[in-house]
């Protein structure tokens, strides 16, 4: 399929798509919490009378359009919203208290409707099956592996999988990504200083996990800055601290979140490591004691074929002009979409949702994320073509 004449028929829905985008922003749901953005899913893929899986790693569904007798392409978006409080003046902003889809996956789960909405009317022209998974619980919960371990790139095999991804860092009608690794291998960092509290008028007879907790995350730092190769990349941010309730209280522990960020899982665990020594030593100097843990799952790197990205890239060259496909250097944000290629060649290409006249320029996972929803047409053509295309290049 040319890339214009798909980019031509999904601006024929593009209202459709957006409609979707605006039920799913009102109702954001957490990880493995789906229950309603799933049953969208399900109710729009019955009105398209297009077959899925469901459940699938617990809240996913996946579907199925082709005659099964070629071979199979994979398109991929992930569901799950945040834990944020929504600051944006949308009419469709969240209806739920303290979620919102500030990443964007209500964008990605819309577009991807959008291309089984085309694709399906497209059927009889396929040779080949198309695989679109609706993913649950990225944002930490490894979704895309639960998804993977119980076979979604099996029966038929994938042979091809393309993820989107929203960015709001490029304006809208634009791309990018890269060959080779594209994101970062992340970890989740639980630190609990454990100390002995008081009052703090006779602080000698406490043992001030505040104090210890402020020597460890000032060494932390010394991590990236000294002992990290300046040609490497690696990220530990310490993002939130808990400990104590009054002014005239030494309190007895302190915890402390973060996230360890590096462009190889050889690199992450090396900064695990060296995270849990430095703090241990730490606090046993203080005379207190850390417990540090890595809870959830460290994702791995998101490494791109770059015969994949070729591919895309030149998709997006007919679709959008040359100037408007951009070679990206590495990112240290993490995707779980980094599991499907560790077994399938694929390509995670980044959408540009940016535009300066809807105030859409906050980066995501932010109170005011926006996206430009004239994006989203974009997405379904790329979607659409990326699968049609790669079943002829398979095929012959």
């Amino acid at each position: 399929m040319h890339p214009e004449e798909a980019k031509k028929e999904a601006e024929e829905i593009s209202d459709w798509i957006i409609e979707l985008r605006r039920e799913l922003h009102r109702h954001p749901e957490l990880m493995y919490e789906e229950v309603k953005t799933s049953a969208l899913v399900r109710r729009e893929l019955d009105n398209l009378g297009i077959s899925y899986k469901s459940p699938i790693a617990k809240t996913g569904v996946l579907a199925s359009i082709g005659n099964g007798k070629g071979p199979c392409v994979a398109l991929r978006a992930d569901m799950d919203a945040l834990p944020i409080h929504e600051e944006t003046d949308v009419p469709f902003r969240s209806e739920i208290d303290g979620k919102m889809h500030a990443c964007g996956h209500d964008c990605h789960t819309a577009m991807l409707l959008g291309a089984a909405k085309i694709l399906k009317s497209k059927e009889s022209e396929i040779n080949g099956t198309v695989k679109l998974f609706f993913q649950p619980a990225e944002e930490g919960g490894a979704g895309g592996k639960l998804m993977r371990d119980e076979g979604a790139l099996e029966n038929p095999k994938v042979e091809r999988i393309f993820g989107l991804h929203v960015w709001p860092q490029m304006p809208t009608g634009q791309i990018g990504s890269k060959k080779g690794t594209f994101l970062a291998a992340t970890s989740f960092l639980d630190l609990t200083i454990k100390g002995v509290g008081g009052h703090a008028a006779v602080p000698h007879l406490t043992r001030d996990p505040v104090l210890t907790s402020a020597q460890i995350i000032t060494n932390l730092q010394s991590i990236i800055s000294r002992e990290l190769d300046p040609l490497d990349s690696g990220v530990v941010s310490i993002s939130a601290i808990h400990g104590g309730m009054a002014a005239n209280v030494i309190p007895s522990e302190v915890k402390i979140l973060g996230t360890l960020r590096s462009l190889t899982m050889d690199g992450l665990e090396s900064l695990q490591r060296r995270v849990k020594d430095i703090a241990e030593k730490i606090a046993e100097a203080h005379e207190c004691e850390a417990i540090v843990e890595y809870p959830g799952n460290d994702y791995p790197p998101t490494v791109n074929d770059g015969d994949m990205w070729n591919f895309a890239k030149n998709i997006g060259n007919n679709m959008l002009g040359e100037e408007n496909v951009n070679e990206l250097d590495a990112v240290m944000g993490g995707e779980d979409f980094a599991y499907y290629t560790e077994q399938v060649k694929g390509c995670f290409v980044v959408l540009g949702v940016q535009n300066k006249e809807i105030d859409a320029i906050y980066s995501v996972h932010h109170p005011m994320f926006k996206a430009d929803e004239q994006a989203l047409h974009i997405g379904t053509a790329l979607h659409t073509t990326f699968a049609l295309n790669s079943l002829k290049e398979l095929e012959n």
